[in-house]
């Protein structure tokens, strides 16, 4: 096993905790969960309503992946947390779903949670994994 990389992603929102962007070992990328800041200052505003902050959330994390040589389609599993389960799930996944081409979407679980980081009302964590190169012909 090599030694983890952390990742601190220019362009993506300032942590509001003691954590990185996202850390690697071994090809697995670990995405630390994004809130929805409309900017890079872990004080910038949350749009309003469940739709935005979906689509900003996952706006972030696309720079988080992107930063890191990746994209949604490296992404093997997604962990949602919702302030307000039950009247903001459909809402979100409407959002969700487009980030993923169907039939390619990631493991995923999903939860209501009591309060989330500054007021949010949707916050997403991600792995993925970096491909391998294949072999070239001739090669082992």
């Amino acid at each position: 096993m090599s030694l983890p990389l952390f990742h601190m992603i220019d362009g993506a929102p300032d942590p509001v905790a003691p954590f990185s962007h996202a850390v690697e070992a071994d090809g697995w990328v670990f995405i630390t969960g994004q809130m929805p800041f409309s900017g890079t200052s872990n004080t910038s505003d949350y749009p309003q309503g469940i739709e935005p902050q979906t689509r900003q959330v996952m706006e972030n994390l696309a720079r988080v992946l992107s930063g890191c040589g990746l994209t949604f389609e490296n992404v093997v599993s997604a962990r949602v947390f919702l302030l307000h389960f039950d009247q903001d799930y459909e809402k979100m996944n409407a959002i969700y779903a487009t980030y993923f081409r169907a039939g390619r979407r990631p493991a995923r679980t999903c939860v209501g949670v009591s309060g989330l980081a500054r007021g949010a009302l949707v916050e997403i964590d991600l792995i993925a994994k970096r491909v391998s190169k294949p072999p070239l012909a001739g090669e082992a």
